[in-house]
């Protein structure tokens, strides 16, 4: 029954660990997209702004998982070594998405708000995907 206990606390905390990461990744495409990303998704249906969002907040979950599954015996180490690699990951998302805008024509951030959809969302979905593959990779 300890076993249970302690596995459950475990749980609870990655859990926690893991919802404070993806709330962190949700602020951070908030920031760089113009508008509110909440209104954009859930009042104008904006299928670039969901789009966005969902590579990001998969993107957090993978690194996130990768994290948990390879972690270190001992939990706080685990839970530090979460915590530093999903920070790490939404940094690096941060940092492509700033040099494809960097690179790309336009302002992107003004593109993925746009109500017709963009090829250049799938562009920076997958630069999130591949970001967070990476960082994946690195844990394991």
């Amino acid at each position: 029954m300890e076993d249970i206990v302690n596995g459950l606390g475990r749980s609870a905390a990655y859990g926690a660990l893991g919802v404070v990461l993806l709330t962190l990744g949700i602020f951070l495409v908030d920031a760089l997209t113009p508008g509110k990303l909440g209104r954009q998704i859930w009042q104008e249906r904006n299928r670039n702004a969901a789009l966005l969002l969902s590579s990001a907040l998969l993107g957090i979950g993978g690194i996130v998982f990768t994290s948990i599954w390879t972690t270190y015996t001992d939990f706080g180490k685990g839970l530090a070594s979460t915590a530093a690699f999903g920070l790490l990951g939404l940094v690096m998302m941060a940092v492509a998405f700033w040099v494809v805008d960097v690179v790309t024509p336009g302002k992107l951030g003004e593109t993925l708000v746009q109500e017709e959809p963009h090829p250049a969302v799938w562009v920076t979905a997958s630069c999130n995907v591949a970001v967070a593959a990476i960082i994946s990779a690195s844990i394991a």
